[in-house]
């Protein structure tokens, strides 16, 4: 067994051994659901008040909507996750022992990013099965369509999946920056909850405003997944300029890489090699 197989099986060991996973994929099963009801509920049954104001949503349109309410509203989850899975280990000061254990702090620092990583795919399938156990019923029984047989659909599961993966990475990378885990707590809730959504409704009101918002995280997430309430305000509303939305799928990829590579290679070269106290 290699040095990286050991760490990762004490990582893994490490995130088994808490509540914290289980309960944050509760909380964003729930939270998932709470949102793709709502959405479909108001996408699909108000769809003559939509089109009576010149609004019109393809059905494809209003599912990936409903589904990517997951990433839309729950990124914020592995986020968490990520960032109190460090945090916490350097409250109660056993990240010391990690090291005494395994010296070479680049082979931890890996093998807890591909864990996390693995654990943010977990918690994506599963905010997923929140939101499509909530949103299909209700899109069928408002007489529009769940779209569950369509290709597009299931490879916009894919990419809200693995969106969560990366927020998991970018919360690690946070953590460690922070160290403080109320902080960060603090830090996550604000910015993802009120901060970036303010910040991203605003911009839409000037272009050069609207063309700097695409690369806040949130954005370049939602560009990724390809359908979210916030990237999809100038179809909703033909007076907001369309650059909001002009990432696109790959260029989304990209800036949220971007992120989780930066945040964690700070955290490598500010707070990982130094003394842990």
């Amino acid at each position: 067994m290699s040095r990286l197989t050991r760490s990762m099986s004490s990582e893994l060991r490490k995130v088994r051994a808490t509540k914290l996973w289980w309960i944050l994929a509760l909380v964003l099963a729930g939270y998932s659901a709470m949102m793709a009801a709502t959405f479909a509920f108001i996408f699909s049954s108000m769809g003559e008040a939509l089109g009576s104001t010149g609004i019109e949503l393809p059905a494809q349109q209003t599912a990936g909507l409903v589904y990517s309410s997951v990433t839309a509203f729950g990124y914020v989850i592995p986020l968490l996750l990520g960032a109190l899975m460090v945090t916490g280990e350097l409250r109660h000061r056993t990240l010391g022992l990690t090291f005494t254990l395994e010296p070479r702090r680049g082979v931890v620092l890996v093998s807890k990013s591909l864990v996390l990583l693995a654990v943010g795919l977990l918690l994506g399938v599963l905010g997923l099965i929140g939101a499509v156990a909530a949103g299909a019923p209700v899109l069928v029984a408002t007489e529009g369509d769940a779209l569950l047989d369509s290709s597009e659909t299931w490879l916009l599961f894919a990419r809200i999946v693995a969106a969560m993966a990366i927020w998991a990475i970018i919360g690690f990378g946070v953590g460690i920056l922070v160290r403080n885990q109320a902080f960060a707590i603090v830090l996550a809730l604000v910015f993802t909850q009120f901060l970036e959504p303010v910040l991203r409704a605003a911009a839409q009101f000037w272009e050069w405003s609207a063309e700097v918002a695409k690369y806040l995280p949130g954005a370049a997430s939602d560009a990724f997944v390809g359908s979210s309430a916030m990237n999809d305000l100038s179809s909703l509303d033909p007076t907001m300029p369309t650059a909001s939305g002009g990432l696109g799928m790959w260029g989304g990829l990209a800036i949220l890489l971007a992120y989780a590579v930066v945040a964690v290679c700070a955290g490598w070269l500010v707070r990982w090699r130094r003394d842990i106290g």
